[in-house]
This record gives structure tokens, sequence and C-alpha cells, in this order.
């Protein structure tokens, strides 16, 4: 693993003081050996009881039509649309706090990561229902696909929807592979444990992760391998935080449609998507610190670093709330003047104002230090925060369909009860993959926080750390799975 000093964020410790290579793993790994406790059960059955609103939802939908949804005449796109936004955008601080922070060499994102992966391939499943299901007929959904089909119709790959499957199923092939190349160290350690366990299931514990660990050994060719594989794939996840939602913004700002046919919004989509990305790992990682006792690896240095993020990002998702006020004004164009005018004072002034309230003004408690190392606030401003990421998302498509060019062609869009119980089914699939995750995976990188353990600097001494350096003689057999 590294070895470059780890005392770097102003000198305060990335885990509880004292912690060795035998703590980190006995922490993270118990609990996928551990009976799961009740309310992991519970939590699931409600989860899992969400999942299935949404596979009845969906099937109503394909045996009535599209038309169970409230999606009319002039609003063709809602709350569809506006969930499969919103997921992607969740998604993208799994592949920030992954590659990017890997690259920066940002070590203090290594309690965090595989949470935020996992977060991210489970956001993009939930994501990809959406197109699909928005086809109307699943059986004609091969058409998003660039494939010939039996009436020699190719899909139009002028159109941001093709942009879309492509940049998608891009990301969620690299973020999954990116994830699982992560595991396989953490996995090894699981294997050995469990080769060293009795019970009826300790054997097939022991195939099991022996298999995913890909014959995993620890010797100094499998780490060069790893890291090298790891490098590679960080290298080609970064583009992807800024080209996936990029893409994505561009269904909205190619077309002539007022209050979408703007260039701010690609940089406009990626604040707002690591901004909600952020928001929904703190909402999980807090809850995940509580409840399975992680506060030895997840440290307030930890939260208050993806608080500060979450303020600069909601700075800059303010900032382009102000500057789209400015350029239609600046414009001189009337449909767009109107469209903005009509977003904060007309019919759906109520979620522009929570969108406003959520993502522009709860952030800005951040600036305190006090209220940025409080665990209540920053629960609560992370649950605001995807909240008020959804509305934007919502104000952004609904009040710019809803009254368009032509006042004989305006409406007033209400979601149906399909639409609540498909986008609250997928809420049920997210947590029940994820609860699924933390059950049977290391929910935090054993290796990688191993690697920033004061034990693991070669020059521990050098720096002063005399009381480590003890300990710096396991490091080799500490660092590699088998304990």
């Amino acid at each position: 693993m590294s070895t470059h000093p780890i005392k770097e964020l102003g000198e305060v410790a990335l885990t509880e003081e004292g912690m060795t290579f035998h703590d980190v793993t006995e922490t993270v790994a118990s609990v996928t050996e551990r009976s799961a406790p009740r309310n992991w059960w519970i939590a699931l059955f409600i989860a899992a009881s969400f999942a299935g609103v949404f596979g009845a939802a969906v099937g109503y939908l394909v045996w009535q039509g599209v038309g169970v949804w409230g999606n009319n005449a002039p609003v063709y796109w809602a709350w569809d649309i506006t969930n499969f936004v919103w997921w992607i955008g969740i998604g993208h601080a799994g592949t920030l706090i992954s590659a990017v922070l890997f690259l920066f060499r940002q070590k203090w994102r290594t309690a965090i990561n595989r949470a935020a992966e996992a977060m991210t391939i489970f956001a993009v499943i939930c994501a990809l229902m959406f197109p699909g299901i928005h086809v109307g007929r699943p059986w004609l959904a091969y058409y998003m696909f660039p494939l010939p089909n039996s009436m020699a119709i190719w899909p139009n790959f002028k159109s941001p929807l093709i942009w879309d499957l492509f940049a998608v199923s891009t990301y969620f092939t690299v973020s999954t592979l990116f994830w699982y190349v992560g595991l396989i160290p953490d996995l090894a350690s699981l294997r050995d444990r469990a080769m060293g366990m009795t019970g009826k299931f300790a054997k097939v514990r022991a195939t099991a992760y022996g298999a995913l660990a890909l014959g995993w050994r620890g010797a100094n060719r499998h780490w060069q391998h790893y890291e090298r594989a790891y490098m590679i794939l960080a290298a080609l996840s970064t583009p992807l935080v800024l080209s996936v939602h990029s893409v994505v913004s561009f269904d909205f700002s190619t077309s002539v449609e007022p209050g979408w046919h703007t260039t701010i919004f690609p940089p406009y989509f990626v604040a707002g998507a690591v901004f909600s990305g952020f928001a929904m790992v703190m909402t999980l990682m807090l809850i995940v610190r509580a409840v399975y006792g992680m506060k030895a690896v997840i440290t307030m240095k930890h939260l208050e670093l993806m608080n500060k993020i979450m303020l600069v990002t909601g700075t800059l998702v303010g900032y382009a709330y102000g500057m789209e006020f400015f350029i239609a004004a600046y414009s001189g164009n009337p449909y767009e003047k109107y469209v903005f005018m009509n977003r904060a004072f007309g019919p759906y002034s109520w979620a522009y104002w929570t969108m406003i309230t959520c993502n522009v003004v709860s952030p800005q408690l951040f600036w305190s230090k006090k209220l940025r190392t409080s665990i209540p606030v920053m629960f609560a401003v992370s649950i605001f925060i995807n909240i008020g990421m959804w509305f934007e998302r919502f104000v952004i498509i609904v009040t710019s369909l809803h009254r368009d060019f032509l006042p004989s062609s305006w409406g007033y869009y209400r979601p149906t009860a399909v639409d609540v119980c498909t986008y609250l089914g997928t809420l049920g699939l997210f947590f029940t993959l994820f609860l699924l995750f933390i059950r049977w995976v290391p929910m935090i990188a054993i290796a990688e926080i191993k690697g920033v353990l004061p034990q693991a600097d070669p020059h521990a001494e050098e720096h002063g750390d005399h009381e480590h350096h003890d300990h710096a003689a396991e490091s080799d057999a500490a660092l590699a799975p088998g304990e």
C-alpha cells in the first residue's frame, strides 16, 4: 500500500488513536460474520416491501400503459425523468470519492469509498429502470440500443438520449469493475477468517469468498497487479465524473425549450450531482457509523471534510440558480424571462422555494465549525439536500414544460398513485441492495484503512512516531489479508 507520511490533514489522525491492523480487520469483518441484528431484518423487510411495490407498479404500468402516470400534454416528462436524473446524480459521489480523490492522494477517502462505490452501483441500477419503462412498450426497449431491428430502424445517434445510454452504461460498467477490484484483498481476508471458523456455513463462506478473491494471497506480485489495475480504473473513471451528468444535461440543453436551452447546464448538473451524491453518502454513513460501531474508522474528520465539500458544491449550485435568472434577463428573450419568473412566482413556486431552501440555505450552516461537527445537524442537512435536489430536477422539467410558448397549451401536472409508488419502490430497491451489501461485504476498505495507519509508514521514526515504530515489523503481514 502507500508509503507516504500519513499525517496530512492538519496532523489529525484518520482513525481512532491506538488502532492496530488486527483492530481494523476485526471491526469491519465481524459485521459480516455475526448474525444479523433484529433491526437489520426489520429494515430489510421494510425495504423489500417497497421494492415489491415497485414491481407491482411497473407490472401495472406495462399492463395498462404509460397513461397510468400523470404525464400528459404538455408535461410529457415528469416524475419518471425527474427520478432518472436524481438517481444518476446520487451515484456521482461514489466515483468522485473513489477515483478523483484517489488520484489526488486524499487518504481520508479510505473510510467512505467502499460504501460510496456500492451506493453508485445501486443508484445507477435504479436510474436505468426509468428510461426502459418510460418507453411505454418495454417489449420494444431494444430500440434504445444501437442494434438494427426487424424494421431496419436504427437509433438516432444525434439524439442525447442515445448518448445517455452509452454514458450511463459505461459509467455503470467501470464503476462496478472499480468496486470489485478494490474488494479483492478484503474478500481474501474474509476467506482466510472463514477457513478458521467452525459451523455449518463456514465452509460455504470460505468457498464463496475464496472464489470471489480470485486466488489472492497478498504476494508482492499480487499487490503490484492490484495497484496497477486500480490506478487504471481510477483514471478511466475520472472523466466519467464530468461526462455522465454533462451528457444527461444535454437531454435538456440541446432543445429549444425555454428554461432548458442554456449552456450552463453541464457544469450546473455536475455540481448538483456531486452535491446530492455526497448528501446520500453522509445519510447512509451516519446510520452505519452509529448502528455498527464504526466511529473508530469513520471519524469526525471524515464527516467534517464531507460537509465542507457539500458547502462548496451547494454554493456552486446556488450560484448557478442566480446565473440562470441573469442569463434569462440578459438574453432579452421574453419566453426565457417568463419561464424563470413563472418558476419563482407561478403555480409551482412552492416547489421552487423548497428547492432554494434545501439546496442553498441549509448547507450554509456548515460555515460554523460547531454545526459542521454536529451529528444531528449534518444528518438533517443531508436529508434536506436529497429532498432539495429531487425538487431541483422536478422544477427544471415540469415548470419548463407546463407553460410553453402557447397559452392554449398550458396545463398543470399532478402525479398519480402509480407515479408515487414507482418512485418509493426504487427507494426500496436501493435500500434492499444496500442492506444486503453491508451484511455480506466489508462496508469499509480494510486494506486501504491499514494503509493510512501509522504502523504502515516505514518512516514513522523519522517523523517522530516512536510509539508506533514498534509495530512496523508486523506491517507486511498485517497488510496482507490473511491475519
